[in-house]
């Protein structure tokens, strides 16, 4: 294979892996950040004295291609694996499920809802054939499985807390894609799921990867917003930046969101622009609050109570330790939400008192002398809604632009936004770009 020259728009995980695989196969590649560090979703900030991941990552046994780049990049066998508990929090009350006879006792559902819940998990766990799934509704496909009262008490608060209102129009493959993560490791012969974290959290990932790609002689260009993306007047992909410059390439990728990769490549056909735009995203707003004691004895606790603004609680330090986090318990407060949610308008104060004030509710004991630290992130594009026959409705990866391709996170189309699905696409789409 020919030695090309290559630029990747945007320095995430995606970008990240797609310019490794090709300085791998000995092409010359150029990665372009907006932002001052690379990283994306999984980038990192100061929670007090402690530096950590904006928003809450998770490893699992099953995420095979995640372990594989950390292994690459020699960290692998610094993961710590933990054996975590899930909650649910209904009714104003706390409850663990996070074995057989904690789930047997589980209150507001009798012995037959339960025995359809599980089969419910047994059977999406099950199922090969995905496909099938994308013309069925999600909400139709559980009431089938579970019955209306566990489909009303347990998953339409949990539907609704993922995935807001868009889950009236989303696909069985949803809850199909989740399950199966949760489950890959069992099937995969590993006894039980747990799951894992590097010390240090992504910040010490997206170091080490850094690190890697400059070994591979990759150049990294930060703060570097791409303006315009189009054909030169010799043929080739070229890209122009906000700060006046421009910079040619014999082939390009852009891992920017669907709507934003539409309106920033000039020349592409009309049919194509629809479809980037048809794409739905879903963002999030996530609270982040450094307190001085943990709150819980679990890293998830679903919640099922609609006056709670946020999605879930998750308490990472119920998996990372206390140790890596200066003594204290870090919890997470996601709210996934449209883009165009009147939300994101909302100041990052604003958001923290309003989320704050309801965690409070959540457990009393809580006062403002127990918060160390509280700051909010959000990110307006970063789950695509798997609507009916989602996958047909997918634009190709070649675009009409000689040389220009877009790949992002709306290829995943049979699994859920998380690392592991992120290396997937990467590898995979580059495959079907280079062969």
């Amino acid at each position: 294979m020919d030695s090309k020259k290559w630029g990747i728009v945007g320095g995430g995980i995606m970008g990240m892996t797609l310019a490794h695989r090709l300085a791998q196969q000995g092409h010359t590649v150029t990665v372009f950040e907006s932002a001052p560090e690379l990283g994306g979703l999984v980038s990192s900030w100061k929670i007090g004295d402690v530096e950590w991941d904006k928003f809450y990552h998770v490893i699992l046994l099953s995420d095979f291609r995640t372990r594989n780049i950390l292994k690459e990049i020699g960290l692998e066998e610094k993961i710590e694996w933990v054996e975590t508990k899930t909650g649910f929090y209904m009714k104003g009350k706390l409850y663990s499920m996070s074995d057989t006879i904690e789930f047997l006792k589980f209150p507001t559902l009798n012995l037959v809802d339960k025995f359809r819940l599980g089969l419910t998990i047994i059977v999406a766990s099950k199922i090969k054939n995905w496909k099938r799934l994308e013309k069925i509704p999600v909400t139709t496909w559980l009431k089938r499985w579970s019955g209306s009262n566990t489909y009303s008490k347990i998953w339409l608060p949990l539907l609704r807390a993922k995935l807001g209102e868009s889950y009236q129009k989303t696909s069985a493959v949803f809850i199909w894609a989740t399950i199966q993560r949760l489950y890959g490791a069992r099937r995969s012969g590993l006894k039980k799921e747990m799951f894992g974290f590097v010390p240090g959290g992504y910040k010490n990932v997206i170091e080490a990867f850094k690190k890697k790609l400059i070994s591979e002689k990759v150049i990294i260009k930060t703060t570097h917003t791409a303006r315009e993306i189009k054909t030169s007047v010799n043929g080739k992909p070229q890209i122009s930046f906000t700060n006046d410059t421009i910079e040619e390439f014999d082939e390009v990728i852009v891992t920017l969101p669907s709507s934003i990769a539409a309106k920033l490549c000039t020349g592409l056909s009309k049919p194509e622009v629809e479809e980037l735009n048809n794409i739905e995203y879903l963002g999030v707003i996530c609270v982040a609050v450094l307190l001085d004691k943990s709150i819980s004895q679990f890293y998830v606790t679903n919640i099922t109570d609609s006056w709670v603004p946020f999605t879930g609680v998750i308490e990472m330090s119920a998996l990372v330790g206390k140790k890596y986090l200066g003594g204290n318990a870090l919890v997470y407060l996601p709210k996934y939400v449209v883009a165009n949610d009147p939300l994101f308008n909302q100041s990052d104060d604003e958001i923290k008192i309003y989320f704050i004030e309801n965690l409070k509710k959540m457990y009393p004991w809580i006062t403002d002398d127990n918060i160390k630290f509280a700051g909010a992130a959000r990110a307006r594009h970063v789950i695509t809604v798997a609507k009916l026959g989602y996958s047909e409705t997918l634009p190709n990866v070649k675009t009409s632009i000689p040389g220009v391709y877009i790949v992002n996170t709306s290829h995943i189309k049979d699994g859920t936004l998380n690392v592991n699905e992120t290396v997937r696409v990467a590898e995979s789409k580059l495959e079907e770009i280079l062969y």
